[in-house]
Protein backbone atom coordinates (compact mmCIF):
# COMPACT_ATOMS: atom_id res chain seq x y z
CA UNK A 1 0.00 0.00 0.00
CA UNK A 2 1.42 3.34 -1.03
CA UNK A 3 1.84 6.25 1.39
CA UNK A 4 -0.87 8.26 -0.37
CA UNK A 5 -3.38 5.44 -0.18
CA UNK A 6 -2.53 4.84 3.46
CA UNK A 7 -2.97 8.56 4.18
CA UNK A 8 -6.41 8.64 2.51
CA UNK A 9 -7.48 5.46 4.28
CA UNK A 10 -6.57 6.94 7.65
CA UNK A 11 -8.23 10.24 6.78
CA UNK A 12 -11.59 8.82 5.73
CA UNK A 13 -11.45 6.25 8.53
CA UNK A 14 -11.08 9.07 11.07
CA UNK A 15 -13.99 10.96 9.51
CA UNK A 16 -16.45 8.05 9.40
CA UNK A 17 -15.53 6.68 12.85
CA UNK A 18 -16.46 10.05 14.37
CA UNK A 19 -19.44 10.98 12.22
CA UNK A 20 -21.13 13.08 14.91
CA UNK A 21 -18.06 15.29 15.40
CA UNK A 22 -17.49 15.49 11.68
CA UNK A 23 -21.13 16.50 11.15
CA UNK A 24 -20.75 19.34 13.65
CA UNK A 25 -17.73 20.71 11.78
CA UNK A 26 -19.50 20.39 8.42
CA UNK A 27 -22.63 22.12 9.77
CA UNK A 28 -20.54 24.99 11.18
CA UNK A 29 -18.87 25.50 7.80
CA UNK A 30 -22.19 25.09 5.98
CA UNK A 31 -23.98 27.78 8.00
CA UNK A 32 -21.12 30.20 7.49
CA UNK A 33 -20.89 29.56 3.74
CA UNK A 34 -24.68 29.78 3.26
CA UNK A 35 -24.95 33.08 5.12
CA UNK A 36 -21.97 34.69 3.43
CA UNK A 37 -22.96 33.57 -0.06
CA UNK A 38 -26.55 34.75 0.40
CA UNK A 39 -25.51 38.19 1.67
CA UNK A 40 -22.75 38.62 -0.89
CA UNK A 41 -25.01 37.62 -3.79
CA UNK A 42 -27.72 40.07 -2.74
CA UNK A 43 -25.40 42.96 -1.82
CA UNK A 44 -23.37 42.66 -5.02
CA UNK A 45 -26.00 41.67 -7.55
CA UNK A 46 -28.83 44.03 -6.58
CA UNK A 47 -26.72 47.24 -6.87
CA UNK A 48 -25.25 45.95 -10.15
CA UNK A 49 -28.70 45.33 -11.60
CA UNK A 50 -29.88 48.73 -10.41
CA UNK A 51 -26.90 50.36 -12.07
CA UNK A 52 -27.65 48.61 -15.35
CA UNK A 53 -31.29 49.68 -15.16
CA UNK A 54 -30.28 53.27 -14.49
CA UNK A 55 -28.03 53.20 -17.56
CA UNK A 56 -31.14 52.65 -19.67
CA UNK A 57 -32.45 56.00 -18.41
CA UNK A 58 -29.67 58.11 -19.86
CA UNK A 59 -26.29 59.44 -18.83
CA UNK A 60 -24.48 59.15 -15.54
CA UNK A 61 -21.50 61.27 -16.60
CA UNK A 62 -21.73 64.68 -18.31
CA UNK A 63 -18.86 66.61 -19.90
CA UNK A 64 -19.11 70.31 -20.84
CA UNK A 65 -16.55 72.81 -22.17
CA UNK A 66 -14.82 75.28 -19.88
CA UNK A 67 -15.79 78.72 -21.14
CA UNK A 68 -13.30 81.51 -20.50
CA UNK A 69 -14.36 85.14 -20.18
CA UNK A 70 -14.05 87.06 -23.43
CA UNK A 71 -13.71 83.94 -25.58
CA UNK A 72 -16.15 83.00 -28.29
CA UNK A 73 -18.01 79.73 -27.90
CA UNK A 74 -16.46 76.96 -29.95
CA UNK A 75 -17.76 73.97 -28.01
CA UNK A 76 -15.99 70.64 -27.73
CA UNK A 77 -14.33 69.82 -31.03
CA UNK A 78 -14.72 66.30 -32.53
CA UNK A 79 -11.08 65.47 -31.78
CA UNK A 80 -11.55 66.30 -28.12
CA UNK A 81 -14.80 64.31 -28.05
CA UNK A 82 -12.86 61.27 -29.30
CA UNK A 83 -10.06 61.83 -26.80
CA UNK A 84 -12.47 62.20 -23.88
CA UNK A 85 -14.37 59.10 -24.98
CA UNK A 86 -11.13 57.11 -25.10
CA UNK A 87 -10.35 58.20 -21.52
CA UNK A 88 -13.78 57.07 -20.33
CA UNK A 89 -13.90 53.74 -22.18
CA UNK A 90 -10.37 52.90 -21.00
CA UNK A 91 -11.82 52.68 -17.47
CA UNK A 92 -15.22 51.09 -18.20
CA UNK A 93 -17.55 50.29 -21.13
CA UNK A 94 -19.63 53.33 -22.08
CA UNK A 95 -21.98 54.80 -24.67
CA UNK A 96 -22.03 58.51 -25.49
CA UNK A 97 -23.96 61.20 -27.33
CA UNK A 98 -23.15 64.83 -28.18
CA UNK A 99 -25.49 67.84 -28.17
CA UNK A 100 -25.22 71.30 -29.72
CA UNK A 101 -27.74 73.87 -28.46
CA UNK A 102 -28.96 77.01 -30.20
CA UNK A 103 -31.83 79.42 -29.56
CA UNK A 104 -34.19 79.55 -32.57
CA UNK A 105 -37.50 81.20 -33.48
CA UNK A 106 -40.73 79.34 -34.24
CA UNK A 107 -43.84 81.46 -34.83
CA UNK A 108 -41.92 84.47 -33.46
CA UNK A 109 -41.37 82.62 -30.19
CA UNK A 110 -37.91 81.74 -28.91
CA UNK A 111 -37.24 78.06 -28.34
CA UNK A 112 -34.24 75.81 -27.82
CA UNK A 113 -33.04 73.54 -30.60
CA UNK A 114 -30.57 70.68 -30.09
CA UNK A 115 -28.44 69.36 -32.91
CA UNK A 116 -27.84 65.65 -32.33
CA UNK A 117 -26.71 62.40 -33.85
CA UNK A 118 -30.04 60.55 -33.65
CA UNK A 119 -28.44 57.11 -33.48
CA UNK A 120 -26.22 58.07 -30.55
CA UNK A 121 -29.05 59.66 -28.57
CA UNK A 122 -31.40 56.76 -29.29
CA UNK A 123 -28.83 54.26 -27.97
CA UNK A 124 -28.27 56.37 -24.86
CA UNK A 125 -31.91 57.02 -23.95
CA UNK A 126 -33.99 53.88 -24.36
CA UNK A 127 -36.67 55.29 -22.09
CA UNK A 128 -37.63 58.10 -24.48
CA UNK A 129 -41.11 57.53 -25.86
CA UNK A 130 -41.05 58.70 -29.49
CA UNK A 131 -44.27 58.93 -31.49
CA UNK A 132 -43.02 58.87 -35.07
CA UNK A 133 -39.44 59.18 -36.28
CA UNK A 134 -36.17 60.38 -34.85
CA UNK A 135 -34.61 63.49 -36.46
CA UNK A 136 -33.11 63.17 -39.91
CA UNK A 137 -32.32 65.52 -42.79
CA UNK A 138 -35.33 67.77 -43.37
CA UNK A 139 -37.30 66.62 -40.32
CA UNK A 140 -37.19 67.33 -36.60
CA UNK A 141 -38.41 65.73 -33.39
CA UNK A 142 -40.34 68.03 -31.06
CA UNK A 143 -40.82 67.68 -27.31
CA UNK A 144 -44.35 66.83 -26.18
CA UNK A 145 -44.95 70.05 -24.20
CA UNK A 146 -43.76 72.25 -27.05
CA UNK A 147 -45.73 70.26 -29.62
CA UNK A 148 -48.92 70.65 -27.58
CA UNK A 149 -48.32 74.38 -27.20
CA UNK A 150 -47.77 74.85 -30.96
CA UNK A 151 -50.43 72.36 -32.03
CA UNK A 152 -47.94 70.09 -33.78
CA UNK A 153 -48.16 66.40 -34.58
CA UNK A 154 -46.15 63.99 -36.75
CA UNK A 155 -46.39 65.16 -40.33
CA UNK A 156 -46.87 68.86 -39.47
CA UNK A 157 -44.52 71.44 -40.95
CA UNK A 158 -42.86 74.29 -39.07
CA UNK A 159 -40.66 77.21 -40.08
CA UNK A 160 -37.60 77.65 -37.92
CA UNK A 161 -35.46 80.78 -38.12
CA UNK A 162 -32.16 81.66 -36.52
CA UNK A 163 -31.09 85.06 -35.24
CA UNK A 164 -27.54 85.78 -34.23
CA UNK A 165 -28.82 88.27 -31.66
CA UNK A 166 -30.56 85.43 -29.80
CA UNK A 167 -27.18 83.73 -29.45
CA UNK A 168 -25.04 86.78 -28.74
CA UNK A 169 -21.39 86.51 -27.72
CA UNK A 170 -22.00 88.73 -24.70
CA UNK A 171 -24.40 86.26 -23.09
CA UNK A 172 -23.36 85.71 -19.48
CA UNK A 173 -21.12 82.82 -18.49
CA UNK A 174 -20.90 81.44 -15.00
CA UNK A 175 -18.23 83.29 -13.08
CA UNK A 176 -18.05 86.18 -15.58
CA UNK A 177 -21.56 87.58 -15.76
CA UNK A 178 -23.01 90.55 -14.00
CA UNK A 179 -25.27 89.85 -11.06
CA UNK A 180 -28.53 90.56 -12.90
CA UNK A 181 -27.56 88.53 -15.96
CA UNK A 182 -26.33 85.64 -13.85
CA UNK A 183 -29.54 85.70 -11.84
CA UNK A 184 -31.69 85.54 -14.98
CA UNK A 185 -29.73 82.60 -16.35
CA UNK A 186 -29.97 80.72 -13.09
CA UNK A 187 -33.69 81.38 -12.78
CA UNK A 188 -34.20 79.86 -16.22
CA UNK A 189 -32.12 76.79 -15.37
CA UNK A 190 -33.70 76.39 -11.93
CA UNK A 191 -37.21 76.58 -13.39
CA UNK A 192 -36.33 73.77 -15.76
CA UNK A 193 -34.76 71.87 -12.86
CA UNK A 194 -37.92 72.08 -10.77
CA UNK A 195 -40.07 70.95 -13.68
CA UNK A 196 -37.81 68.03 -14.44
CA UNK A 197 -37.42 66.97 -10.82
CA UNK A 198 -41.17 66.92 -10.31
CA UNK A 199 -41.74 64.79 -13.39
CA UNK A 200 -38.77 62.58 -12.54
CA UNK A 201 -40.22 61.80 -9.13
CA UNK A 202 -43.45 60.54 -10.66
CA UNK A 203 -41.59 58.24 -13.02
CA UNK A 204 -39.25 56.64 -10.51
CA UNK A 205 -36.46 59.20 -10.77
CA UNK A 206 -35.74 58.57 -14.44
CA UNK A 207 -35.10 61.14 -17.12
CA UNK A 208 -32.56 62.36 -19.64
CA UNK A 209 -29.65 64.54 -18.48
CA UNK A 210 -28.14 67.09 -20.80
CA UNK A 211 -26.68 70.52 -20.34
CA UNK A 212 -30.10 71.99 -19.52
CA UNK A 213 -31.81 69.11 -17.69
CA UNK A 214 -32.49 69.39 -13.99
CA UNK A 215 -31.05 66.13 -12.71
CA UNK A 216 -29.10 66.07 -9.45
CA UNK A 217 -25.35 65.43 -9.37
CA UNK A 218 -22.74 65.28 -6.61
CA UNK A 219 -21.74 68.89 -6.95
CA UNK A 220 -25.11 70.69 -6.94
CA UNK A 221 -26.76 71.38 -10.27
CA UNK A 222 -27.97 74.96 -10.36
CA UNK A 223 -24.66 76.57 -11.32
CA UNK A 224 -23.81 73.83 -13.79
CA UNK A 225 -27.21 74.15 -15.45
CA UNK A 226 -26.86 77.91 -15.67
CA UNK A 227 -23.49 77.48 -17.34
CA UNK A 228 -24.86 75.00 -19.89
CA UNK A 229 -27.85 77.26 -20.55
CA UNK A 230 -25.55 80.22 -21.08
CA UNK A 231 -23.31 78.20 -23.38
CA UNK A 232 -26.34 77.44 -25.50
CA UNK A 233 -27.11 81.17 -25.76
CA UNK A 234 -23.69 82.32 -26.96
CA UNK A 235 -22.28 81.92 -30.39
CA UNK A 236 -19.22 82.47 -32.52
CA UNK A 237 -19.25 80.09 -35.46
CA UNK A 238 -17.22 79.19 -38.50
CA UNK A 239 -19.26 79.68 -41.72
CA UNK A 240 -20.39 76.62 -43.63
CA UNK A 241 -22.44 77.70 -46.62
CA UNK A 242 -23.17 81.41 -46.59
CA UNK A 243 -25.89 81.31 -49.23
CA UNK A 244 -27.89 78.59 -47.49
CA UNK A 245 -27.32 80.16 -44.10
CA UNK A 246 -28.45 83.59 -45.27
CA UNK A 247 -31.69 82.22 -46.70
CA UNK A 248 -32.36 80.17 -43.55
CA UNK A 249 -31.70 83.08 -41.25
CA UNK A 250 -33.73 85.62 -43.21
CA UNK A 251 -36.76 83.59 -44.29
CA UNK A 252 -36.42 80.59 -42.00
CA UNK A 253 -36.07 76.91 -42.80
CA UNK A 254 -39.19 74.84 -43.30
CA UNK A 255 -38.89 71.46 -41.61
CA UNK A 256 -41.20 68.50 -41.23
CA UNK A 257 -42.14 67.25 -37.77
CA UNK A 258 -41.09 63.62 -37.97
CA UNK A 259 -41.83 62.68 -34.38
CA UNK A 260 -42.95 63.78 -30.93
CA UNK A 261 -40.79 62.81 -27.95
CA UNK A 262 -42.30 62.34 -24.49
CA UNK A 263 -39.90 61.91 -21.56
CA UNK A 264 -41.72 63.61 -18.72
CA UNK A 265 -38.75 65.95 -18.32
CA UNK A 266 -37.31 69.19 -19.70
CA UNK A 267 -36.60 67.43 -23.02
CA UNK A 268 -40.30 67.88 -23.78
CA UNK A 269 -39.64 71.60 -24.40
CA UNK A 270 -36.86 71.17 -26.97
CA UNK A 271 -36.72 70.77 -30.75
CA UNK A 272 -34.29 68.07 -31.87
CA UNK A 273 -32.74 68.31 -35.32
CA UNK A 274 -29.93 66.61 -37.19
CA UNK A 275 -26.52 68.28 -37.03
CA UNK A 276 -26.68 68.89 -40.80
CA UNK A 277 -29.91 70.88 -40.48
CA UNK A 278 -28.54 72.74 -37.47
CA UNK A 279 -25.44 73.78 -39.40
CA UNK A 280 -27.50 74.78 -42.43
CA UNK A 281 -29.82 76.87 -40.24
CA UNK A 282 -27.10 78.67 -38.29
CA UNK A 283 -24.58 78.83 -41.13
CA UNK A 284 -21.88 77.58 -38.81
CA UNK A 285 -19.99 74.52 -37.74
CA UNK A 286 -18.72 74.27 -34.19
CA UNK A 287 -18.17 71.81 -31.40
CA UNK A 288 -20.67 70.25 -29.02
CA UNK A 289 -22.00 71.96 -25.90
CA UNK A 290 -22.46 68.72 -23.99
CA UNK A 291 -21.19 65.14 -24.13
CA UNK A 292 -23.24 62.60 -22.23
CA UNK A 293 -21.87 59.21 -21.21
CA UNK A 294 -23.68 56.16 -19.92
CA UNK A 295 -20.79 54.43 -18.14
CA UNK A 296 -20.89 50.91 -16.77
CA UNK A 297 -19.58 52.10 -13.41
CA UNK A 298 -20.99 53.56 -10.24
CA UNK A 299 -19.98 55.18 -6.97
CA UNK A 300 -16.24 55.68 -6.45
CA UNK A 301 -15.34 54.18 -9.85
CA UNK A 302 -17.53 56.69 -11.68
CA UNK A 303 -16.22 59.58 -9.57
CA UNK A 304 -12.65 58.51 -10.36
CA UNK A 305 -13.37 58.77 -14.09
CA UNK A 306 -14.77 62.29 -13.68
CA UNK A 307 -11.78 63.25 -11.52
CA UNK A 308 -9.29 62.01 -14.13
CA UNK A 309 -10.95 64.20 -16.78
CA UNK A 310 -11.07 67.25 -14.53
CA UNK A 311 -7.39 66.87 -13.66
CA UNK A 312 -6.49 67.23 -17.35
CA UNK A 313 -6.99 71.00 -17.42
CA UNK A 314 -5.39 71.26 -20.87
CA UNK A 315 -8.42 69.49 -22.35
CA UNK A 316 -10.62 72.51 -21.69
CA UNK A 317 -13.54 70.43 -20.44
CA UNK A 318 -15.10 69.64 -17.08
CA UNK A 319 -16.89 66.44 -16.05
CA UNK A 320 -19.49 65.75 -13.41
CA UNK A 321 -21.38 62.66 -12.36
CA UNK A 322 -25.15 62.34 -12.38
CA UNK A 323 -26.94 60.45 -9.62
CA UNK A 324 -29.68 58.37 -11.24
CA UNK A 325 -30.53 56.25 -8.23
CA UNK A 326 -33.19 57.66 -5.94
CA UNK A 327 -32.36 58.47 -2.33
CA UNK A 328 -34.48 55.54 -1.21
CA UNK A 329 -32.54 53.14 -3.43
CA UNK A 330 -29.24 54.60 -2.23
CA UNK A 331 -30.31 54.15 1.38
CA UNK A 332 -31.30 50.55 0.66
CA UNK A 333 -27.94 49.79 -0.96
CA UNK A 334 -26.05 51.39 1.93
CA UNK A 335 -28.03 49.37 4.45
CA UNK A 336 -27.38 46.17 2.49
CA UNK A 337 -23.66 46.80 2.34
CA UNK A 338 -23.45 47.70 6.03
CA UNK A 339 -25.49 44.63 6.95
CA UNK A 340 -23.25 42.49 4.76
CA UNK A 341 -20.06 43.56 6.53
CA UNK A 342 -21.50 43.32 10.04
CA UNK A 343 -23.09 39.91 9.54
CA UNK A 344 -20.04 38.66 7.63
CA UNK A 345 -17.76 39.45 10.54
CA UNK A 346 -20.10 37.76 13.02
CA UNK A 347 -20.51 34.69 10.81
CA UNK A 348 -16.76 34.37 10.21
CA UNK A 349 -16.09 34.49 13.96
CA UNK A 350 -18.82 31.95 14.75
CA UNK A 351 -17.65 29.63 11.96
CA UNK A 352 -14.08 29.94 13.19
CA UNK A 353 -15.09 29.15 16.78
CA UNK A 354 -17.35 26.28 15.74
CA UNK A 355 -14.78 24.53 13.57
CA UNK A 356 -11.97 25.20 16.05
CA UNK A 357 -13.97 23.77 18.97
CA UNK A 358 -14.92 20.70 16.98
CA UNK A 359 -11.32 20.04 15.92
CA UNK A 360 -10.12 20.51 19.49
CA UNK A 361 -12.66 17.91 20.62
CA UNK A 362 -11.51 15.50 17.90
CA UNK A 363 -7.85 15.94 18.90
CA UNK A 364 -8.74 15.32 22.55
CA UNK A 365 -10.57 12.09 21.67
CA UNK A 366 -7.67 10.86 19.57
CA UNK A 367 -4.87 11.53 22.08
CA UNK A 368 -4.13 7.84 22.57
CA UNK A 369 -4.06 7.25 18.83
CA UNK A 370 -1.73 10.19 18.31
CA UNK A 371 0.55 9.04 21.12
CA UNK A 372 0.72 5.49 19.72
CA UNK A 373 1.53 6.74 16.23
CA UNK A 374 4.28 9.01 17.53
CA UNK A 375 5.70 6.09 19.56
CA UNK A 376 5.80 4.05 16.35
CA UNK A 377 7.78 6.79 14.62
CA UNK A 378 5.17 9.12 13.08
CA UNK A 379 6.40 12.69 12.84
CA UNK A 380 4.53 15.73 14.13
CA UNK A 381 4.36 17.01 10.55
CA UNK A 382 2.55 13.93 9.24
CA UNK A 383 0.07 14.01 12.12
CA UNK A 384 -0.53 17.72 11.55
CA UNK A 385 -1.01 17.17 7.79
CA UNK A 386 -3.71 14.58 8.49
CA UNK A 387 -5.62 16.93 10.78
CA UNK A 388 -5.32 19.83 8.34
CA UNK A 389 -6.58 17.63 5.51
CA UNK A 390 -9.47 16.49 7.71
CA UNK A 391 -10.48 20.06 8.55
CA UNK A 392 -10.14 21.08 4.88
CA UNK A 393 -12.48 18.24 3.95
CA UNK A 394 -15.02 19.48 6.50
CA UNK A 395 -14.69 22.98 5.09
CA UNK A 396 -15.09 21.76 1.51
CA UNK A 397 -18.23 19.74 2.24
CA UNK A 398 -19.73 22.51 4.36
CA UNK A 399 -18.84 25.16 1.79
CA UNK A 400 -20.32 23.16 -1.06
CA UNK A 401 -23.62 22.48 0.69
CA UNK A 402 -23.72 25.99 2.21
CA UNK A 403 -23.16 27.69 -1.14
CA UNK A 404 -26.05 25.76 -2.69
CA UNK A 405 -28.36 26.67 0.21
CA UNK A 406 -27.11 30.27 0.17
CA UNK A 407 -28.00 30.62 -3.49
CA UNK A 408 -31.52 29.31 -2.87
CA UNK A 409 -32.00 31.76 0.02
CA UNK A 410 -30.55 34.66 -2.00
CA UNK A 411 -32.80 33.90 -4.96
CA UNK A 412 -35.85 33.73 -2.72
CA UNK A 413 -34.86 37.02 -1.04
CA UNK A 414 -34.31 38.85 -4.34
CA UNK A 415 -37.64 37.61 -5.72
CA UNK A 416 -39.77 38.33 -2.66
CA UNK A 417 -38.18 41.56 -1.39
CA UNK A 418 -36.50 43.25 -4.37
CA UNK A 419 -38.63 41.76 -7.17
CA UNK A 420 -35.50 40.87 -9.13
CA UNK A 421 -34.12 37.70 -10.63
CA UNK A 422 -30.76 36.36 -9.49
CA UNK A 423 -28.39 34.39 -11.67
CA UNK A 424 -25.83 31.97 -10.30
CA UNK A 425 -22.35 33.47 -9.93
CA UNK A 426 -19.69 30.81 -10.37
CA UNK A 427 -16.84 33.03 -9.21
CA UNK A 428 -18.75 33.91 -6.05
CA UNK A 429 -19.51 30.23 -5.44
CA UNK A 430 -15.84 29.32 -5.88
CA UNK A 431 -14.84 32.12 -3.50
CA UNK A 432 -17.37 30.88 -0.94
CA UNK A 433 -16.05 27.30 -1.03
CA UNK A 434 -12.40 28.36 -0.89
CA UNK A 435 -13.11 30.75 1.99
CA UNK A 436 -14.88 27.98 3.87
CA UNK A 437 -11.86 25.69 3.42
CA UNK A 438 -9.47 28.46 4.50
CA UNK A 439 -11.47 29.23 7.67
CA UNK A 440 -11.60 25.54 8.60
CA UNK A 441 -7.85 25.12 8.15
CA UNK A 442 -7.00 28.29 10.08
CA UNK A 443 -9.37 27.29 12.89
CA UNK A 444 -7.50 23.97 13.17
CA UNK A 445 -4.07 25.50 13.72
CA UNK A 446 -4.28 25.62 17.52
CA UNK A 447 -5.75 22.11 17.98
CA UNK A 448 -3.18 20.67 15.55
CA UNK A 449 -0.40 22.44 17.43
CA UNK A 450 -1.62 20.79 20.64
CA UNK A 451 -1.68 17.40 18.90
CA UNK A 452 1.89 17.77 17.69
CA UNK A 453 3.08 18.42 21.28
CA UNK A 454 1.56 15.28 22.78
CA UNK A 455 4.17 13.22 24.62
CA UNK A 456 3.68 9.56 23.62
CA UNK A 457 5.27 8.28 26.90
CA UNK A 458 2.68 10.12 29.02
CA UNK A 459 -0.22 9.01 26.87
CA UNK A 460 0.82 5.34 26.85
CA UNK A 461 1.41 5.42 30.64
CA UNK A 462 -2.18 6.70 31.08
CA UNK A 463 -3.46 3.84 28.96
Amino acid sequence: MTNTRMFLTMLFGAVFRRRSRASMAVVASMVGAATLFCLAAVCLEVPRQMNQEMRAYGANLVVTPIQQAGQSRQGIEPGMVSHTTEMVTAKAPARHATYRYESVRVNAGSHMMAGIDAEQVCQLNHHWNVDGEWPKAGSVMVGRDLADALGLKPGSRITVSYRASDNADDAPVEGTASGAEQSDARQTADAQSESHSASGASSGGSGHMHGMAGMHDNSGQSNEQAQAQNLAQQGSQAPVDESIAKDAQESGMELRVGGIVDTGGSEDQIIYASLHDMEALTGAKRGSDVIEYSVDAMGPDLSAIAKSINEMTSMGVTARTVARITSGDTHTITMLQTLFWLVSIVVLVLTFVGVGTTMASIVSQRRSEIGLRKALGASSGSIGAEFYAESALYGFLGGLIGTALGYLFARLLCTSVFQRSLGFSWWLALTSVLLSIAISVVASIRPVHRASRIDPALVLREE
